[in-house]
């Protein structure tokens, strides 16, 4: 069942609680809003988290950077630098990713419908202008998905309005579809390799090889539980090593391989430079 929301002043044992669970908070403002860098930090001058996009080196003690400023030590959270944020606190929100949980945000009742017709059952938390819905599991987090559909998961905070009711069930492939970009949008440089010295036939011999070869990539991709980064790199380097000095790949297999990790929670950005430093490695 929703809990109610806390007035003013009253957050800090809500935000206690849940990180004694395990769940990264931080304090919100009036409007569901992060509390702004504090003088050290304005336009990010300490160097840390530009734009709130990615975690930086700034270790401010106030609740700095947003979504980046999510915690689960108690020393932190019930310190004198927080001290402030607390009493002037709306909202408690948390960091979905950091929980290991992928947070589908619906904000009408179209929506809510759609989800109950083409996501799997989950708990279900129920908000303002709609519902929650919680699965195991994490993505890169994304916007108008669909209309009335938010993505919150990675690098993304959500309003905790309550525990919600039913499990949680593991993130399905359908929802990480929704941050994919169409492939157009992600197609990756085309690879110019020398033919295959004194020319002859492929050395693959046949395009049952290869596409056997793209299928297994795509499994350990899409298999990874962790170190998603170093899994997609170390995969594309294998693949060009395989693939890469005969001419046999072809833009539908790297735009195959860029589905899978973006699946996965990787941007356009993190696939090319994946895929440009594994040629570089071996010298393509």
């Amino acid at each position: 069942m929703t809990q109610p929301t806390r007035t003013r002043g009253e957050q800090l044992p809500t935000a206690l609680s849940l990180a004694a669970d395990g769940v990264p908070v931080l304090p919100l403002r009036a409007g569901k809003v992060p509390f702004g860098n504090c003088r050290c930090c304005v336009d990010n001058a300490c160097g840390g988290r530009p734009n709130m996009k990615t975690a930086g080196p700034c270790t401010c003690p106030a609740p700095c950077h947003g979504w980046a400023a999510a915690t689960t030590d108690p020393g932190v959270i019930s310190s004198q630098a927080w001290a402030r944020a607390w009493r002037e606190a709306a909202a408690v929100a948390y960091h979905p990713g950091g929980a290991g949980l992928t947070v589908v945000d619906l904000d009408s009742a179209g929506a809510i419908a759609w989800a109950h017709a083409a996501l799997p059952a989950t708990r279900t938390v129920r908000t303002t202008r709609g519902e929650h819905w919680l699965y195991r599991g994490v993505m890169r987090s994304a916007n108008a998905v669909r209309p009335g559909v938010d993505i919150k998961s990675t690098m993304a905070y959500a309003r905790w309005v309550g525990p919600g009711t039913g499990p949680v069930t593991v993130l399905p492939d359908v929802v990480r579809a929704l941050a994919v970009k169409e492939p157009a949008a992600v197609r990756p440089a085309p690879l110019t390799v020398p033919a295959p010295a004194g020319g002859g036939t492929c050395p693959h011999r046949t395009r049952t090889y290869l596409d056997r070869g793209i299928a297994m990539a795509e499994q350990r991709i899409t298999e990874a539980s962790g170190a998603v980064h170093a899994t997609v790199y170390r995969t594309f380097l294998a693949v060009l090593a395989t693939h890469g000095r005969c001419g046999c790949l072809t833009e539908t297999h790297t735009t195959r391989l860029f589905t899978a990790a973006q699946a996965k929670g990787e941007t356009a950005r993190h696939c090319a430079d994946a895929w440009a430093n594994a040629r570089d490695r071996l010298g393509l």
